[in-house]
């Protein structure tokens, strides 16, 4: 019975380990989400951080900043999905599916 504890043990540092090097690399990673057609661009990366947001010209209506700040929010929400559905594909690659709570 001890054998199974140490073989599970071992096998958990193991995923520990490769968890935390996925998580390292996606944050490394950008994002890019756009709105509009691709006239707002957000670019975050793996942790959800900001990096960049990229306008158009024609997108800027000083008579209707309501639509540009929609715009930039719908980007930002894209960018995060995109970073999401890789940070669930990476670690689901790990767990072997299992949905481990706190880790995507």
């Amino acid at each position: 019975m001890a054998k199974n504890i140490n073989k599970l043990m071992k096998q958990a540092q193991k995923m520990q380990a490769q968890m935390m090097r996925a998580q390292q690399e996606l944050s490394g990673k950008e994002f890019e989400g756009t709105a509009g057609g691709g006239m707002v661009k957000v670019t975050i990366n793996g942790g959800n951080e900001l990096r960049s947001v990229s306008l158009n010209p024609e997108v800027v209506d000083p008579d209707d900043v309501e639509m540009l700040e929609d715009l930039i929010v719908a980007a930002f929400t894209s960018a995060q999905e995109k970073a999401r559905e890789a940070s669930e594909s990476t670690m689901g690659s790990i767990t072997g599916g299992m949905h481990l709570p706190g880790l995507t």
